[in-house]
């Protein structure tokens, strides 16, 4: 199950309740060759990176907007690699509208 109910309406999540039911996902995910994967598709606005060899989170970040897409990845100047969002929200999912592009730095290793 990934995501929440938390932006949906369900149930009266519109309150701000994270009601754990999981939520439809529209958009892909990427996987570090650390086992690590970013994913950003679901309805509550949230970045997720999960461990792949136990399946739990081990970080989220909430976005400013919906980012039902594709989050991509590279290696900057200084030898770091980033993990790039664009959250611009979904008229038919719901999730709030905006205008961002979000960089993250992963750890140094």
């Amino acid at each position: 199950m990934l995501g929440t109910a938390r932006d949906t309406g369900l149930f009266g999540s519109h309150l701000g309740v994270p009601i754990k039911t999981g939520v439809p996902n529209l958009g892909g995910s990427i996987v570090t060759a650390g086992g690590i994967a970013f994913i950003v598709a679901t309805t509550d606005q949230y970045l997720r990176t999960l461990d792949l060899r136990t399946g739990k989170v081990v970080w989220k970040a909430r976005l400013p907007a919906g980012a039902q897409a594709m989050p991509i990845t590279y290696r900057g100047a200084d030898g770091r690699q980033y993990v790039v969002i664009i959250a611009g929200g979904h008229g038919a999912l719901g999730t709030r509208y905006g205008d961002y592009t979000l960089a993250y730095a992963l750890p140094r290793t």
